[in-house]
């Protein structure tokens, strides 16, 4: 069994199957949804990495892909649109013994939500987020979405979308998340693999799994997705931001998809500084928001 993602979590490593970890609220998706590879995949993660449930968290928005905390065992949040980043924030500041995971749609995170997103990035807040990102609202039926396509015909875009759509990763890799990678929600394994590597890394990882929706998605099938998938170079420099962006550009401008590990980096965490600061001003025993304050002054 791997070493557990949280040093103080070691001592509650279990020893569970997949299945385990999986309530027995069905998963109500649609048939053929890509989000049940994602669920598949996360479960699997969970079971290799050897997590306790009690020490899980898992934290969603709204939207199809929100619902996912229903059917997975662990403490549970489903929160206000666009609002699982700061909850989840809140979670892992207040019990950094904790594994937090947080699911979203492309809506739910860069549309309302949007706007919370650098700074879980900049503050390299240590959770796990996984956007299951299927260029289309689902759950009110088929919206334009920030990520859809131009010329999806949607409900609100009868002509086709006026609007460049938004790129989750290099979104993500400009504002300074230290765990990026993206997958095909249908590519099981690499999802897996993904969320797990994800979630041992000590910092804020962001996994964008690309999600077919077959009820109101037309253009970006689950073949369609796979067919413009291309695994990331072996020679990859996961540590260089600029090739990261790079790789992300190239293929954007080429039709295609990169997929696999885009950049991984350590620097300290929220939570860590945070701890730092309250010993700098004496502890949580003699803790003085004015010693803070004077420590804040330039």
């Amino acid at each position: 069994m791997n070493a557990i993602l949280h040093p103080q979590m070691h001592l509650h490593q279990v020893d569970l199957k997949p299945k385990d970890y999986k309530t027995d609220t069905p998963s109500f998706w649609c048939a053929g949804c890509g989000h049940h590879g994602i669920l598949t995949g996360l479960l699997r993660a969970l079971s290799e990495i050897g997590v306790d449930p009690n020490f899980l968290v898992s934290i969603s928005g709204i939207g199809c892909s929100s619902r996912l905390p229903y059917f997975v065992n662990s403490y549970k949040m489903h929160t206000l649109h666009g609002r699982a980043g700061p909850v989840a924030t809140g979670v892992q500041l207040a019990r950094p013994d904790l594994a937090v995971v947080v699911t979203g749609g492309d809506g739910d995170g860069f549309s309302i939500g949007g706007g919370h997103m650098p700074h879980l990035a900049r503050k390299n807040i240590n959770m796990t987020y996984i956007l299951m990102d299927n260029h289309i609202y689902g759950l009110t039926k088929g919206q334009y979405s920030p990520t859809s396509r131009q010329e999806m015909k949607t409900t609100t875009t009868p002509y086709g979308g006026v609007e460049e759509p938004l790129n989750p990763v290099l979104y993500m890799l400009t504002y300074g998340a230290s765990y990026v990678a993206q997958a095909f929600a249908g590519n099981v394994k690499l999802a897996s693999q993904l969320i797990k590597e994800g979630m041992e890394h000590k910092g804020f990882a962001f996994i964008n799994l690309l999600s077919q929706c077959p009820s109101f998605n037309e253009i970006d099938t689950a073949q369609a997705i796979k067919s413009a998938c291309d695994q990331m170079d072996a020679n990859h420099d996961i540590s260089d931001l600029n090739a990261a962006m790079n790789a992300v550009n190239m293929a954007k401008q080429a039709g295609r998809i990169p997929s696999g590990l885009l950049y991984k980096t350590e620097r300290p965490t929220l939570d860590q500084r945070m701890a730092e600061l309250v010993e700098r001003v004496g502890g949580h025993k003699d803790y003085d928001l004015r010693k803070i304050i004077d420590l804040a002054r330039p």
